[in-house]
């Protein structure tokens, strides 16, 4: 399951966790996809979309 927006693209980012004494091990940030179903050109289907996509309106929800 592809961890990526369908509508930006936003997808995974890397980087380190950092502790106190600066020991550093890797980590995942994800972003934050929901599952909802869109209207893309007269139909209706399902889709990963971030919530900044669903926040500014980029994508139309269908009832």
């Amino acid at each position: 399951m592809a961890k990526r927006c369908d509508v930006c693209g936003k997808g995974p980012v890397a980087g380190n966790n950092v502790s106190h004494s600066m020991r550093k091990t890797r980590r995942r940030w994800l972003p934050n996809l929901q599952s909802v179903r869109i209207r893309e050109r007269g139909t209706v289907k399902t889709a990963k979309v971030c919530t900044g996509c669903l926040k500014s309106k980029r994508v139309a929800r269908a009832v």
